[in-house]
Order: structure tokens, then C-alpha cells, then sequence
């Protein structure tokens, strides 16, 4: 996560007033609950169990894993979920399991994200402002609006960095980029931001806080009013307005110290004030906490709610360890006053990447100060800021020099040293070595008594069969050991030789490259995370086929067949992954009885080439490396959007979220002429008993089933290829709900 330096009432808590653990329980209301001015209050927090089995499986981890962290979804991908992380939809269900009532999600993912940060790059590019909106934030909505959740306060972080870049770093600074200049020109960081502010807040149980960088950030004055200006005009963009922002979070997934006990900024050594530290460099503000409280005073004044509160991420700005310092530095000078006090020990402000030497700050914590709704976790401890190498992958993030602990710096830092742990892996990736520095050098201390060393194998595993093979090839399967702690893994032996190993988990494996007609003898030993290993299995002697294959099973049909999205001419797919006796090679995908694509091992697809407002139905089917094919999924049907007519412009029309009763709906008008145009028209009859209720971005008019939606004054003038939007929400008396032919005119 990019971090910068300069450029040119009384706390509530749950029962009583005072200071109170985010994770004190709540009892969960039985009907959808009033909104509330902190939503912290009251609250038991979700504890996110793909993080938590990470943390409590390190050395120490267990002291933390219970405490609730955001839930990043950094990508499209992160909506649905994966065999190793859930989905979102999967994340609300386990909070509701967990009792809990309120859950925290990271929203990021804008077109061009973090235009200054190549490790935080994103998968959008600069001008895809039109995906972000329909295949991004509008998913996310309409599962957040699904009414089982209706009991979950959801909090939500709107897009971390993107507005503090384009204050500071889109022109005529040491830090500015090229492609932040890019997404100040073309607004696409507004409107974003404005579109899923407007978009979730339209749930009464969803709270928006923007991000608002830290105090090494934006702590100047040349940064700070610039600073609330731009989160004034985002938050009034797309349709969305000051009512939407339940407030603002400091220092996501940075390191600047909450307090600076040891020196304030009023401070002189003599005659000379402490911001004229090479530490402090002029800055107003030298904690976060401070800054934060003087930065909702701003915001008040510029005409956000008088009821906001802030957050402020806490997960790594402890800075604990031997080396705080308990007083003041040295009086020499003013250098020596402030680096000898100061807690926070990066070598420059600026570094944000997995820092040497920071520890776990304050635990989660409800209205600790004024102002302040909430200390939280939105950068969960282990997890990696980026790669200290460039590493190949497929979600669009770079290599960033700012995470190689070698490299001398930049304008950004002060052309210093970087601080970073080395070995680092992508960031979002787990960090061993960067949560056990947080685990030693958290403040306030953790307290725990490190555990007993485990000196007691697991059981041998048992029951060791062969359940398929071939002529290359022996699968093996296997009942699980026990162990007093827990079992880490599984080694097969062929022989005396090791030839496999599995997770703790998995008690099945496949030894491929054998012979045919050939005996071979197996065993299998269980280990534990102390390093104990069980006695071996009874061996067990299996013949390979003689030539060719015996495998007659067919693979099981895949599930939970969706379509996360669409468009007016392709349907995405996605499913659950089917299982098989030996193994699963790929998938047919079938619209009605034509095969119209195929997969390797993976669970999506995308049909394209369709008519708009058209259904089509999908199934598809399994197959294995012996050619044996599943029983087809369950039927699933999909309409694609409606397109328009008309000359000199195209409107697509898309429900984003569908109740029944009424729906939410986007429409984007794109001008394909070759000239620009200065004004547009859209119109469309419905078939059933739509009715507009509110519209943005554009004005309605209907008479009956007939709709005509114009331009409203800022968003008619297109250059050619240009495009922008509208949406709308309505209510729907009649049983179904199809998606209407558009006509687009331009004037």
C-alpha cells in the first residue's frame, strides 16, 4: 500500500461509557435493526477464519488470531471466492454462523488502481470504469442487499489511496506518476469512488468510510484542504452525496505510530520547533491520532455530517519491542530531541513496505477516543505489502522498488534506504517472517505463555487402499491420523523411496509414472508441525494395469452453476469443481444441447457472440484423462442485457440487483459516432409493471411502460467513443422483469 510524505465527544461503548474490545459480544437482533451514528457500538465483530487458521498456526499466533480483520476484495475474483479463500457471500454466511453482527470489507479494485504504487496495481485498467461499476461494485451490492443480511452491520473501506494520489501525486511533485496524471484527468477515481459509495450506501445496513491516507501523507497544510476538497467532490459524484459517508479510516495498511508519547509538535529544542525535524519535516501532525481528529474537523466544516466518525488501522503501528524509547531524546538539537523519542523507527516516513522493525498496535477497539469510532485491523498482520523480487503472476501487480530492502529510495522517501523485510512474497500473500516481527515487537505487549514443546508423534495411518489405477499410474487413499496437536502432513513411500507428500488434510495421493503390469509396495507416515512423525501405515502392494486404462468412473457432475456476469452479448459461468476417482482433465460447456467451449481444470467461462435480451440455458459436464464424461450440471438460465438502437449512439442496458418487488438498474450510453456529441436521449417500453422510483445522473420521464431518460447538464457532452452512465432504482407489480430493447439518439 503506497504511503507519502509532503509535497511543496465523549467515547461511547457497548453498555457502558468507556473503552471497549471490538470483540465483546453482542446479542444478535431478530429483526432488521434502526442505523446507528457508530456501528461499532454494540457490535460483535467478525473474525475471518482463512486469516485466523493462518494466524493461530504460527509460533505465538494464537495470541491475536481471534481478533476481527477486514476482508479484502481486491479483484473481481474475490466476490465469488476460491478453493483457499471464500467468497464474499461465504463471508457474510460465517459471520451469521459466528453470531456476529457486524463485518468489515475492503472495497478495491478502481480502474487504474494505486497509480503510484506498482505493488498495489490492480486488474482494471484506467478507462474500465464500465466493469468496476457492473462487474465489481454492482455484485457486491446485490449480495450485500440479499435480506438474510439485513441483521449485519457491513462496514466497508472505499477504495484505499486512490483520492490522497490524486491530491499529491498526478502532477508537479517529486512523488507525481504519469498514470496518476492519467486518473486525475479522466475523473475515473471519482466516479468510482462516487458510484459505490452511492451503490452500497443505499443499504441502511452498510457504512462507507473513505480512505484517507495517514498523517505523513497529508498532514501538511499544502496537502490537507486540497485533501478534503477532493473527498468532498468524490463523495458528491455518480449519484452519491455526504449522506452515503459514515466516515473516514487513517493509516490503512501503514505503520505511522498512533501516539508519539516522547515529543508533541509544539515542542521547541532551543529555539527551534520540532517541525523543523528532518523527522517531522514541517508537518502539522506527528501521530495519527491527532491527525485524524483534526482531519474530521475539516471534513465537518466542508459539509460532511456532523456525525461521522474515523477509523484508524492499528494492526502494525505498535513499534513495541527493546528498542522503544521510554523519554525524550537528547537536547543537542532538535534532530537529536526527536529521533532519540520518537516510537516510530522507519528510516523515512515514507516507507510503507513490510517495515523492520513494527509490531501489532493497538487491539481492536470501540470509540477509544473523541471522534474516533473504532481502532481496527484493515491490514491483517502477516500478510505481505508486496514482493522484495519481481514475481510472475496473474492479478496485475507489480514489482515496486519500494519493497527491495537494497534500494536507496526515491523523491517519496527522502532517496533513502526502503526498511523492508527481505524475501517478501506478492502483496496479500502470507508472510511468515513479517507476522512473527509484528508478533515481537507488538505494543502494548502481547501476553502469552509460549507453548509446551511437542514432543508426541502422531498415530500411523491406517486403512491404506488402492481405489483406482492404471497402467502408469496407483492412487492411493487413507484414514487420517491423530496427533495431540494437530497433523501437518502425509509422506508416501514407494518402497524405501519418498515419493509424495499431502497437507494434514488430504489422505489421498496419485503415484504416476510407473510401469505396467508391475507390483509395487506402498506405506504412508503422518507428520506434526514439530517435525514427530508417526510410524509407517501397513503396506499395501498394488499391480499396474497391463496397458492402457481400467478407468471406467466417470466424474461427478459439476454444481452451483452461476453467472457472477453478463453483458448484451457473452455470459460468464462459473461453477463448484467437480471430483474424481483419479482426477478431473476439464469441462464441457454446453448452451442447450450445442457445445459451445471447453476448460481445462478451470471453473469459469465465457460464452460470447450472443443476441441481447435473449435467454439461454447452460449446463456443463466433467470429463476425466480416460474420456469419461459426468452427468451434466443442473440447467441454468441467463438473459443477456438489452442493447439499443438508433444512430450516433448504443445504450446497454443491466439489472445490477433484483428483489422481486422492485430492482436497481444501470444503463451506460456510449457514443460510437467519429464526432462529439453534446447531448443524449435514451427510451424504452416496458413490458411488464416497472415503475421508476429515483434515477441519477440523468432525467426521467415515464408515461405508462414508456421511459425517456436525457442527459442531465454535466454528462451529455461525449467525445467519440466516450461513454457514461445512469442508474436507476424501481419497483415492479407485475411477475417478471425482462430486459427492455433500448433506442439512444443524439442531439
Amino acid at each position: 500500500m503506497m504511503k507519502r510524505v509532503r509535497t511543496a465527544a465523549a467515547a461511547a461503548a457497548l453498555t457502558l461509557v468507556g473503552v471497549v474490545p471490538l470483540a465483546a459480544v453482542a446479542t444478535p437482533a431478530q429483526a432488521a435493526e434502526a442505523r446507528v451514528d457508530n456501528p461499532y457500538v454494540g457490535s460483535k465483530a467478525y473474525v475471518n477464519p482463512d486469516w485466523s487458521a493462518l494466524a493461530a498456526a504460527e509460533p505465538g499466533g494464537s495470541a491475536i488470531s481471534n481478533q476481527p480483520t477486514f476482508v479484502w476484495m481486491d479483484r473481481i475474483a474475490a466476490i465469488t471466492g476460491s478453493s483457499s479463500a471464500k467468497g464474499l457471500r461465504a463471508h457474510l454466511d460465517t459471520a451469521l454462523a459466528q453470531g456476529a453482527n457486524l463485518v468489515q470489507i475492503v472495497i478495491y479494485d478502481l480502474p487504474g488502481r494505486d497509480c503510484a504504487a506498482l505493488a498495489s496495481n490492480g486488474e482494471l485498467g484506467a478507462t474500465e470504469l464500465g466493469r468496476y461499476k457492473t462487474e465489481y461494485i454492482d455484485p457486491i451490492a446485490a449480495i450485500m442487499a440479499d435480506s438474510k443480511y439485513a441483521n449485519l452491520r457491513i462496514v466497508n473501506i472505499i477504495e484505499p489511496d486512490s483520492l490522497p494520489n490524486i491530491v499529491t501525486n498526478a502532477g508537479g511533485t517529486a512523488g507525481s506518476t504519469d498514470a496518476c496524471a492519467t486518473m486525475k484527468a479522466n475523473g475515473n477515481y471519482e466516479a468510482g469512488v462516487g458510484y459505490a459509495l452511492h451503490t452500497l450506501g443505499a443499504l441502511s445496513n452498510v457504512y462507507n468510510y473513505i480512505d484517507a491516507a495517514h498523517h505523513g501523507w497529508l498532514g501538511w497544510d499544502s496537502n490537507m484542504p486540497p485533501a478534503v476538497t477532493e473527498f468532498k467532490k468524490a463523495a458528491t459524484t455518480s449519484g452519491a452525496t455526504v449522506n452515503d459517508v459514515a466516515g473516514f479510516i487513517v493509516n490503512t495498511a501503514n505503520y505511522s505510530a498512533l501516539t508519539e508519547p516522547n515529543f508533541k509538535v509544539t515542542d521547541s529544542v532551543n529555539g527551534t520547533t520540532v517541525r523543523q525535524s528532518k523527522w517531522v519535516d514541517w508537518n502539522y501532525y506527528v501521530d495519527e491520532l491527532s491527525f485524524a481528529q483534526a482531519l474530521r474537523t475539516s471534513l465537518v466544516a466542508s459539509g460532511f455530517n456532523s456525525n461521522i466518525g474515523m477509523l484508524i488501522d492499528t494492526a502494525r503501528n505498535g513499534w513495541g519491542g527493546t528498542a522503544r524509547p521510554t523519554a525524550p531524546g537528547a537536547l543537542t538539537s532538535v534532530d537529536t530531541y526527536v529521533n532519540g523519542g520518537r516510537v516510530d523507527r522507519r528510516i523515512h516516513a515514507g516507507n510503507w513496505c513490510n517495515q523492520s522493525g513494527a509490531g501489532i498496535g493497538e487491539r481492536p477497539t470501540t470509540a477509544p477516543a473523541t471522534g474516533i469510532d473504532a481502532y481496527v485491523w484493515a491490514k491483517p498482520p502477516g500478510e505481505s505489502d508486496g514482493s522484495s523480487t519481481a514475481i510472475a503472476n496473474d492479478q496485475g501487480k507489480g514489482f515496486d522498488r519500494m519493497c527491495d530492502p537494497t534500494y536507496t529510495g526515491n523523491g517519496r522517501n527522502g532517496n533513502s534506504l526502503t526498511g523492508a523485510l527481505p524475501n517478501s512474497p506478492l502483496a496479500g500473500a502470507w508472510f511468515s517472517a513479517q507476522f512473527q516481527e509484528l508478533l515481537k515487537n507488538a505494543y502494548p505487549a502481547l501476553t502469552t505463555t509460549p507453548p509446551p514443546v511437542d514432543t508426541t508423534a502422531p498415530s500411523a495411518p491406517t486403512a491404506l487402499t488402492s481405489p483406482a489405477k492404471t497402467s502408469t499410474s496407483v492412487s492411493l487413499s487413507w484414514t487420517a491420523s491423530t496427533d495431540n496437536v494437530g497433523v501437518a502432513s502425509y509422506d508416501i513411500y514407494r518402497g524405501a523411496t519418498l515419493v509424495g507428500s499431502t497437507n494434514g488434510t488430504t489422505t489421498t495421493y496419485t503415484d504416476s509414472g510407473l510401469t505396467a503390469s508391475t507390483a509395487y509396495s506402498y506405506t504412508v507416515k503422518a507428520k506434526d508441525a514439530a517435525g514427530n512423525v508417526s510410524a509407517a501405515s501397513s503396506a499395501l502392494s498394488v499391480t499396474t494395469s497391463a496397458g492402457g486404462t481400467n478407468d471406467t468412473t466417470a466424474p461427478t457432475a459439476p454444481t452451483a452453476l452461476t453467472s457472477p456476469a453478463k453483458t448484451s452479448t457473452s455470459v460468464s459461468l462459473s461453477w463448484t469443481a467437480s471430483t474424481d476417482n483419479v482426477g478431473v482433465t476439464g469441462y464441457n460447456v454446453y448452451r442447450g444441447a450445442t457445445l459451445v467451449g471447453s476448460t481445462t481444470t478451470a471453473t469459469t467461462y465465457t460464452d460470447s457472440g450472443l443476441t441481447a435480451s435473449t435467454a439461454y440455458s447452460y449446463t456443463v459436464r466433467a470429463k476425466d484423462a480416460a474420456g469419461n464424461l459426468s452427468a451434466a450440471s443442473s440447467a441454468l438460465s441467463v438473459t443477456t442485457s438489452g442493447t439499443s438502437t438508433g444512430s450516433g449512439c448504443t445504450a446497454v442496458y443491466t439489472v445490477s440487483s433484483d428483489w422481486g418487488a422492485g430492482f436497481n438498474a444501470n444503463v451506460t450510453v456510449t457514443n460510437n459516432g467519429t464526432s462529439a456529441i453534446n447531448g443524449w436521449k435514451v427510451t424504452w417500453t416496458y413490458s411488464g409493471g416497472q415503475t421508476i422510483t429515483n434515477l441519477w445522473n440523468g432525467t426521467a420521464t415515464q408515461s405508462g411502460q414508456a421511459v425517456t431518460v436525457t442527459n442531465a447538464g454535466y454528462n451529455g457532452a461525449l467525445g467519440a467513443g466516450a461513454n457514461t452512465s445512469f442508474g436507476f432504482g424501481a419497483s415492479n407489480s407485475g411477475s417478471g422483469n425482462a430486459v427492455p430493447t433500448l433506442t439512444c439518439t443524439t442531439s
